[in-house]
């Protein structure tokens, strides 16, 4: 017996990564032909948006993919963009080596974060074709572009080299490149189109990074090109410390035997956000371990004992110690504006609604939800709706029914907001689109291959509130869109009818004609808003203006109120009006007579917007009578966001103790939405309205 467990012993050997991801490549979603390719193509690009938006370049990418051997499905792939290069020295680490990278340790919003990536690209090509990937990078400081051809050595995990040199990279009109980053690479792989294809991944890519030109030429030499909808570059992310909430016991362990403080106290503040002086103190009292105690002399009942005071199961006089949330400029939205945009320029429909939750946190991580509609004309109003899945501006292709997102989605019962909907569950039936995007230090998925994001209760929730909200936007819009079209015909048929009936009675009476306005406004007995928002390209300004007509048989009084995309950077000018402003991104004008018959209008112009930016004008009011166009005023959403705005400029926060309502009947208060405000706070959350008020 002894010589047989000798004899297995010694069999036992250690498998390098690369060697276990070589046998196993469908964890990194080389699974099959046709979503080989697109992982392919997904690696480059993440990499290729990532090193532009921290070298805070505009990305410009191009992506080929040619057919070298249509029988035995071999592709060429070549992916180019602007970044900054690789220096030649880190070239072979960067694409030979898995398990290497610069984010990995770093708590920050990023698309990639194994290290793994691109490295499988170069491991998938070499088992499939045995060709080495070919590299070409350029940086600013040099004159020439490094070339190198690179495979990999899977039982080392480490980069093999051959063609090493040097040489000019020139572009077609002539000139040098000046930095950027080519790849070439040969696999067997399958171009397919449909919902699942390179194509349908770049032009989701391009929703969600509207800063980027993205060129994608096809097997049959077609150009499909996605130019950039704005200048403007992704909020630049920092990296935090970890928070106490995410910390395991084996983790707690390393930090204290690595640590070089003198003192736990200075341990807990230099090595965890959400920790100050005074949380410091309370979480040592409540572990029983000394302020003066070294890190690195900490016994196991120690360590154990400090992360239940982490987790609030010790407490300080019966309490939980109260920790500060993680700062959250580590978090980079895209941003309302920008969705619509995206949205927009690739699906074309009337109606675009767009929100950004508040950043908030789970198990330590800071995470923020945004989501994003579309509706209208050109979509198939019988099938189900298109679903766009995000995490940290990518898309997810695969597993959709297995991903949190789309159980979100599934849970509301959309039947309530004008979509189709068997039983109330599942994905929605009708002429829209969903975007949901979550943004976060710490995505979670249930594979490698990074496809579809694993359960968690708080970030369902999270989704699911800010889906609901949206929801009732699209509600209230189809509301308003039914009153005005009716009031639109009703307008219409008194005009043609109330008019001939009196001409030919004028005529036959030998009368002359009688002033209909007085009839019309009886017949009509409604008040009307209209507002129009139009780019001016002469001015680039975005010009606003309102209408409001009195149809009715007596005196009315109302205060009017508009979206504005205050925080988004836009400035109102023109307004001859005057008015005042309610809250952010809300403007408002007191009308104390609008006479039977009487027709008022505001104008002004918005600066500090691009082209697109600003497209719908939502108007609210307050008065007895309904206005049809406009959304009454919710005054509890109102004073929820001034309470908001005023915590975060530094005032009176509001008190723990009144909490909002966000369930399915209510009205929302806890999201930011685009057609009022666009840019979400670092660190406050703070509410917007969108598009919508209270109950009409």
């Amino acid at each position: 017996m002894a010589g047989t467990a000798e004899r297995m012993a010694s069999n036992q050997k250690q498998v390098a990564i690369s060697e276990f991801f070589e046998k196993n490549k469908h964890f990194l979603g080389f699974d099959s032909l046709p979503r080989s390719l697109i992982t392919a193509v997904k690696e480059a690009v993440d990499n290729s948006l990532d090193a532009c938006e921290e070298a805070r370049i505009l990305p410009e990418i191009k992506i080929q993919i040619t057919k070298l051997d249509g029988k035995k499905d071999i592709i060429e792939l070549r992916s180019e963009d602007n970044g900054p290069g690789i220096p030649k020295k880190s070239i072979e680490k960067v694409f030979g080596q898995l398990l290497f990278g610069s984010r990995f340790h770093a708590i920050r919003q990023s698309r990639g974060q194994q290290g793994i990536g691109i490295t499988g690209v170069v491991m998938y090509c070499q088992l499939t074709t045995g060709r080495k990937t070919h590299v070409r990078s350029k940086i600013a400081t040099e004159t020439s572009a490094a070339i190198v051809d690179i495979g990999l050595d899977t039982r080392k995990n480490k980069a093999t080299k051959s063609g090493e040199g040097r040489e000019l990279w020139e572009l077609p009109d002539g000139t040098l490149k000046e930095h950027g980053l080519e790849i070439t690479a040969q696999m067997k792989a399958k171009y397919q189109r449909g919902r699942q294809s390179v194509y349908q991944y770049l032009r989701m890519t391009s929703i969600v990074n509207p800063h980027a030109d993205i060129t994608f030429i096809d097997p049959d030499g077609e150009t499909h090109h996605w130019p950039r909808v704005t200048e403007r570059l992704p909020r630049k992310v920092e990296s935090i410390k970890p928070h106490p909430h995410g910390i395991h016991l084996g983790t707690l362990q390393r930090m204290c035997t690595e640590s070089t403080d003198s003192r736990m106290t200075v341990f807990l503040r230099n090595n965890f956000s959400g920790v100050s002086s005074r949380a410091a103190k309370e979480l040592l009292a409540a572990a029983e371990i000394e302020e003066k105690a070294k890190p690195k002399l900490l016994k196991a009942d120690h360590y154990r004992a400090l992360l239940e005071a982490f987790q609030g199961e010790r407490m300080l006089n019966n309490k939980p110690v109260k920790l500060l949330n993680p700062p959250t400029n580590c978090l980079s939205p895209i941003e309302e504006l920008l969705i619509k945009k995206g949205l927009s320029k690739t699906i074309d429909s009337r109606y675009v609604t767009t929100m950004t939750r508040a950043p908030t946190v789970t198990q330590g991580n800071p995470y923020q939800v945004e989501v994003g509609l579309i509706f209208g004309d050109g979509m198939a109003a019988d099938k189900p709706v298109e679903v766009l899945r995000f995490a940290n501006r990518v898309p997810l292709m695969y597993q959709q029914g297995g991903c949190l997102l789309t159980k979100a989605i599934e849970s509301v019962d959309w039947r309530q907001y004008g979509l189709d909907q068997a039983g109330g569950r599942g994905v929605p039936k009708g002429p829209a689109a969903i975007l949901v995007h979550l943004a976060s230090t710490n995505v979670q998925f249930t594979s490698e291959a990074k496809e579809a994001l694993a359960d968690n209760a708080e970030v369902i929730d999270e989704v699911r509130k800010a889906l609901l909200e949206m929801g009732r936007g699209l509600r209230k819009h189809l509301e308003k869109k039914k009153k005005m079209a009716k009031t639109q015909d009703k307008f219409e048929l008194v005009n043609d009818i109330i008019p001939a009936i009196a001409e030919k009675a004028a005529a036959i009476l030998d009368r002359p004609v009688p002033n209909l306005s007085g009839s019309i406004t009886r017949i009509m007995g409604a008040v009307i808003s209209e507002a129009t928002t139009v780019w001016n390209k002469e001015t680039k300004q975005t010009d606003v203006t309102i209408t409001l007509f009195n149809y009715t048989t007596r005196a009315r009084s109302y205060t009017l109120l508009a979206s504005w995309p205050e925080r988004a950077g836009a400035t109102m000018v023109k307004n001859e009006q005057g008015g005042r402003k309610e809250a952010s991104g809300v403007w408002a004008w007191k009308l104390d007579t609008l006479e039977p018959g009487q027709t008022i209008t505001f104008t002004y112009s918005l600066t500090g917007l691009e082209r697109g930016d600003w497209t719908d004008t939502d108007l609210f009011y307050r008065g007895s009578q309904e206005v049809i166009g406009a959304s009454k005023m919710d005054e509890k959403l109102l004073e929820e966001i001034r309470r908001q705005e005023a915590a975060a400029n530094g005032e009176d926060e509001p008190a723990d103790d009144e909490p909002v309502d966000d369930g399915e009947e209510a009205e929302p208060t806890a999201a930011q939405g685009s057609e009022i405000n666009a840019d979400p706070p670092a660190k406050t959350g703070q509410q917007t309205l969108m598009g919508f008020g209270g109950d009409e």
